[in-house]
């Protein structure tokens, strides 16, 4: 099994695996590879060192001073990555999935009928609930001046499909 750090042409960085150096080559020349966070398919491989298991290896040391990683107590979460005080690029990939997740789990996809939901909810004519969908902009901004809260937030198309 290879893992290969990747990254798409908009510096999204996500790890790959692939059966053999020959099957990441041949995904990438028929298109097969996406980022997950945006689904460009302009994927690039980075350098990455390979991981050896070594019997009685002491574990590897932080590879930088400006990188911190902190140790939790058991059943704390581990306080994320950071560079200079900031989450990293990759703590803010990791959030921005994890809220997407959320937000998948916990609203009604109702696709291109976003717009026409919208207003029966906020009429009461459909039941209170969180939603999700497609609108155009014009739907939009009809929206906003009937008084009807919506925000737009573009979800990775990996999070619309079961991950195995």
């Amino acid at each position: 099994m290879k893992v290969f750090n990747l990254a798409c042409s908009h510096g999204h960085e996500f790890e790959g695996w692939f059966g053999s150096a020959h099957d990441f080559d041949a995904q990438l020349a028929g298109g097969l590879l996406e980022c997950p966070l945006c689904a460009d398919r302009d994927v690039r491989k980075l350098l990455s060192a390979p991981r050896l298991n070594l019997s009685g290896a002491e574990p590897p040391r932080p590879a930088s001073a400006g990188t911190q990683h902190a140790a939790a107590p058991a059943g704390e979460p581990a306080e994320q990555p950071t560079v200079e005080g900031r989450p990293s690029p990759q703590a803010l990939q990791a959030m921005f999935l994890k809220m997407a997740r959320f937000l998948v789990r916990n609203t009604e996809d109702v696709g291109d009928r976003f717009a026409d939901e919208a207003r029966r909810i906020h009429h009461r004519e459909s039941p209170e609930r969180g939603i999700r969908g497609t609108a155009t902009r014009e739907q939009a901004s009809e929206l906003a001046e009937e008084g009807i809260e919506v925000f737009s937030l573009p979800l990775p198309a990996v999070l619309k499909e079961p991950l195995q």
